[in-house]
């Protein structure tokens, strides 16, 4: 982590593009950001998710055999990350968590850079979903933060609706950067405790900015 720190502060945020613009997604577990992240799809912006590009990582046998190494055989199951017994391991063991992170992180970052880069060659859009964005210094590389809230009644309900004990969402949440430290350092906050209409509104809102700012 502070390598990365490092290396983040050594790049300022790039300058505002109407059209390669990079909007960073942030906000707390169970939030709705996969909603909001649609939202702006519908807009044009390119999907830049880190959990799926950290599948892709994940699913390399080589970095499967380093994982089996660092937090025992049983995360790996027929040939695929168990992504469950990992989940149960890392949010308990902050030793284990920093070992994942070590082999995951730096080839995570590469893709997330990989495809930002491309995205601007092309001169699109594109919206990063990465829920350790300011953890890991990825908020330099993006032009605007957007900061999802929900209440937490809201966000424990929904994470009941995944089968998650209500001790599950502190535990994970605990991994991260508290939310009003997020809320703080993004841009812009959309509220999503609402219905999907309302959410949606709030999008066009944030862009709409944007385009006068630009």
């Amino acid at each position: 982590m502070p390598a990365e720190r490092s290396e983040a502060a050594a790049h300022p945020r790039p300058a505002l593009s109407p059209r390669s613009v990079v909007i960073g997604l942030v906000g707390g577990i169970a939030a709705g950001k996969t909603a909001v992240a649609q939202a702006f799809a519908a807009h044009g912006f390119e999907p830049v998710d880190a959990d799926r590009l950290a599948r892709a990582v994940t699913a390399d046998a080589g970095v499967l055999g380093e994982l089996a190494a660092a937090l025992g055989p049983d995360v790996v199951r027929d040939g695929a990350l168990d992504r469950a017994a990992v989940a149960e391991r890392v949010f308990r063991d902050p030793a284990a968590r920093a070992r994942l992170e070590a082999i995951t992180h730096p080839r995570i970052r590469v893709r997330i850079l990989q495809a930002l880069t491309t995205a601007r060659a092309h001169d699109r859009p594109a919206l990063l979903d990465a829920p350790l964005l300011f953890e890991v210094g990825l908020e330099v590389f993006c032009d605007h933060v957007v900061f999802v809230h929900a209440s937490d009644a809201v966000r424990r309900s929904r994470a009941a609706g995944r089968g998650w004990a209500p001790e599950e969402l502190a535990r994970r949440e605990a991994a991260q950067l508290p939310l009003a430290a997020k809320r703080a350092r993004a841009d812009s906050t959309i509220d999503n405790d609402g219905d999907l209409g309302t959410m949606q509104a709030q999008v066009a809102a944030v862009l709409a900015t944007l385009r006068e700012r630009a």
